[in-house]
């Protein structure tokens, strides 16, 4: 369960493409294009959430990295983004704090997804978060057989 949890709240789900580890996403979030103009880290998506309310009531995205769920943003706000093709978009921001989850196993998909509380990972206990992450592959595997 969620320290954070809110009643009548949903969560979005989305693969860190190009990322290998929370350290990878960590990092491309520091770069001032991943930025608001507030400094806070933003995730640009083609597709405007319908279920905003429910997200802003306490909703987080839960990032999928190397096919394993491994940690998790409150989602602040949505603003709206437009490209340079002048394509309106939905910029999902983010608060700066990446929380690690238990390893959870999560197939590919296109986009994001809504991630229904009940089943989202748990986060690691106090003091855990700063653990040396497990190799990926190991993650994966634990999580395969239901350890993690």
């Amino acid at each position: 369960m969620q320290e954070d949890s809110v009643k009548n709240h949903i969560n979005l789900i989305k693969l860190s493409v190009g990322t290998e580890t929370v350290d990878d996403l960590a990092a491309w979030q520091e770069k001032k294009q991943a930025r608001t103009s507030d400094g806070f880290p933003r995730h640009v998506t083609r597709m405007w959430p319908k279920r905003e309310p429910e997200i802003l009531n306490g909703g987080s995205i839960f990032w999928v990295i190397k096919g394993v769920i491994q940690c998790r943003q409150k989602i602040l706000r949505l603003e709206e983004a437009s490209g340079a093709d002048g394509v309106r978009r939905c910029a999902i921001v983010l608060d700066p704090k990446i929380i690690r989850v238990q390893g959870s196993l999560k197939r590919p998909f296109q986009g994001w997804r809504y991630l229904a509380p009940e089943d989202a990972p748990a986060d690691l206990p106090e003091g855990r978060e700063h653990e040396e992450p497990l190799p990926t592959e190991l993650n994966r595997a634990l999580a395969e057989i239901g350890v993690l």
